[in-house]
């Protein structure tokens, strides 16, 4: 017979969880874009650590530009947790999004459009954007 559905033959090759994650972010990032009013939070998540970006898009012809980046790698975050705490946790996951609306405040950013990096709005992710409105950021 023919090809079926679901026949890797029939689609091309299988996308990895990566691929897939991109893929949906890509279609993600088509409706979601800073601008110097109302810059993006982007995130990033990675197996150990959690990354946000203020990102004003328009700036640098179209390349954009960082205005405040905070992430789990600074050596505070690891000693505000718990002793042996991973810092690929919800907790330090809501410390990020608390430290970068501080940030923000700082620099008079107080709007922004929150991008989830193409991840589910779940969990450290959900903790980072949770986090961010604690400390005072409007999305």
């Amino acid at each position: 017979g023919g090809a079926r559905r679901g026949d890797l033959a029939a689609c091309g090759a299988a996308k990895t969880r990566r691929e897939r994650r991109l893929q949906r972010h890509e279609r993600e990032r088509r409706r979601v874009s800073g601008t110097p009013e109302r810059p993006r939070l982007a995130v990033f998540r990675s197996n150990n650590h959690i990354y946000a970006q203020v990102i004003d898009d328009t700036a640098n012809e179209g390349k954009g530009h960082t205005l405040v980046s905070y992430s789990s790698r600074k050596p505070e975050v690891a000693a505000e947790l718990e002793e042996g705490t991973s810092t690929a946790t919800i907790g330090a996951s809501e410390m990020v999004g608390k430290k970068v609306a501080e940030l923000c405040l700082e620099n008079d950013i107080q709007k922004v459009v929150f991008d989830k990096g193409g991840h589910l709005y779940h969990g450290r992710v959900e903790a980072v954007a949770s986090g961010a409105r604690e400390g005072g950021l409007d999305f």
